[in-house]
């Protein structure tokens, strides 16, 4: 149990930034699973769109520290992948 003003503040804290850093890889994967149901129903117009809309969001992802950037580098390569395969 925290016993320091700074580790009981460190805990508000850190409870704060994982209900943050939640909502934002639950808004990421929202995105990803736009594109790959785009690609499941073989639609390439609406593949394109959400993988354009996606790519942002990953980067995103990055840069607040929720995703490592290989990570997000092969998520954006497979769906890009898969959308271009969709001819």
């Amino acid at each position: 149990m925290a016993n320091t003003p700074q580790a009981k503040k460190r805990i508000r804290r850190n409870d704060r930034r994982a209900e943050v850093n939640g909502n934002r890889v639950g808004r990421i994967r929202t995105f990803i699973k736009k594109v790959e149901s785009a690609i499941a129903a073989g639609d390439k117009g609406a593949a394109t769109t959400a993988l354009a809309a996606a790519q942002p969001e990953l980067a995103r992802g990055v840069a607040k520290g929720v995703f490592h950037k290989n990570t997000a580098s092969r998520k954006f390569a497979r769906l890009t992948k898969a959308v271009t395969a969709l001819g």
